[in-house]
């Protein structure tokens, strides 16, 4: 009798699946994960192939009714699901994933209704929002001499690299500026001056102070792209009398477009060795961007960072640019002057994607007998 017994549990041991009882500890291809609209539901998601995406709240019920996983919360929003990441929970996206592909759930002739076509959704921008965005100012050699020539701009390096200091960190506008992929950047009435900037977007993974810069990669939850779009118009005369204004330059609305996704690290790797970044509008590309003329790399950011403020799960710190923004567009001869309406940014990082931002006029405020507005830049710059 106890043999029969023995062989009648083994056949069910063989009859289960092979990753019931076991937590996966790979995911059998990459993902990448997203905040999506869905017939006007927000929802996070996987990215698969970058053609397929997968809600993931739908996708784990299906899981679990399989009765082969324990029952796992899935966070509703990306910076939750980024907290919780390293405590467990990629290992349950691991086995969705896994799940996903095993039952050929992207391509089979029944796909769930929790799985939809890229073409079908829109991105919404990955994070809706960090606690903090910082952007890092002038930190390619190249952008810090847009308009120089070949050999003014290898000096300017040389002394940059002598004494390159400390990285220079600036908060950017978070609610209304941030905006995902397809969203309209929208020109300020009157802010004629209205550059571009593409950046690598360093998503923090974990509660990060006084982190050193050779540990600093432990931190990072992932990447993605953003373009840290500018106002150059400046400040009018008179007044305070400061001739810079961050606020002016960097907080309007609508300009900090960011995704259309955010790479898991695992996926991405070094930047420092394939950092490789361009921005394009209507198809003519203006910037080019190398990991070799980055002046700060993303772990001594970290560093800087978190030696002024505690980073925590979902805060972004944004890389800096490289030259090709408007001046230095002007210079090189592959345009001839700022944003205009009607034109298309489309910002590309290699491994992360695309991120495409559509640029139009806002209408004419309503009238005003204060002198408090910002004024159009015509009306104090001249040149």
């Amino acid at each position: 009798m106890r043999h029969v017994l023995a062989v009648v549990f083994a056949a069910v041991l063989l009859s289960l699946p092979s990753q019931a009882g076991a937590q996966a500890t790979k995911s059998v291809e990459p993902f990448n994960l997203a905040t999506v609209d869905i017939a006007g539901r927000e929802a996070v998601a996987l990215v698969l192939r970058e053609q397929y995406v997968v809600e993931l709240a739908g996708a784990n019920r299906n899981l679990e009714m399989t009765g082969n996983y324990p029952a796992v919360a899935v966070p509703g929003n990306m910076v939750d699901l980024i907290g919780q990441y390293e405590y467990g929970l990629k290992y349950r996206i691991y086995e969705i994933v896994n799940h996903v592909v095993s039952r050929e759930q992207l391509t089979g002739a029944r796909r769930p209704a929790y799985v939809h076509s890229v073409n079908d959704i829109r991105f919404l921008a990955p994070l809706r929002y960090p606690g903090k965005m910082l952007n890092a100012a002038v930190n390619f050699f190249s952008h810090s001499c847009e308009a120089c020539t070949a050999q003014e701009r290898a000096a300017a390096r040389a002394k940059r690299m002598a004494n390159r200091g400390v990285p220079y960190l600036f908060h950017k506008t978070l609610r209304g500026a941030i905006i995902g992929h397809n969203d309209q950047v929208v020109l300020p009435h009157g802010r004629d001056r209205v550059d571009w900037e593409v950046e690598l977007g360093i998503v923090i993974g974990r509660t990060a102070k006084y982190v050193p810069a050779d540990q600093a990669r432990n931190y990072v939850f992932g990447y993605t792209i953003s373009n840290d779009v500018s106002d150059r118009g400046g400040r009018p005369p008179g007044g305070n009398g400061q001739t810079s204004d961050w606020f002016v330059g960097k907080g309007h609305d609508t300009f900090a477009p960011m995704g259309p996704w955010i790479v898991p690290a695992e996926f991405y790797g070094d930047p420092m060795q394939r950092l490789y970044m361009t921005l394009s509008i209507d198809g003519k590309v203006v910037q080019e961007a190398k990991v070799e003329d980055m002046i700060h790399n993303p772990w001594e950011l970290i560093e800087y960072a978190s030696s002024i403020v505690t980073l925590h799960p979902g805060d972004v710190i944004n890389g800096g640019t490289t030259s090709g923004t408007a001046s230095g567009a002007l210079f090189a001869g592959t345009r001839s002057g700022f944003l205009k309406p009607g034109e298309v940014m489309e910002a590309r990082i290699t491994g992360i994607g695309m991120l495409r931002s559509p640029v139009v006029a806002e209408p004419a405020p309503p009238p005003t007998k204060s002198d408090a507005r910002l004024p159009p830049v015509a009306s104090y710059r001249k040149e």
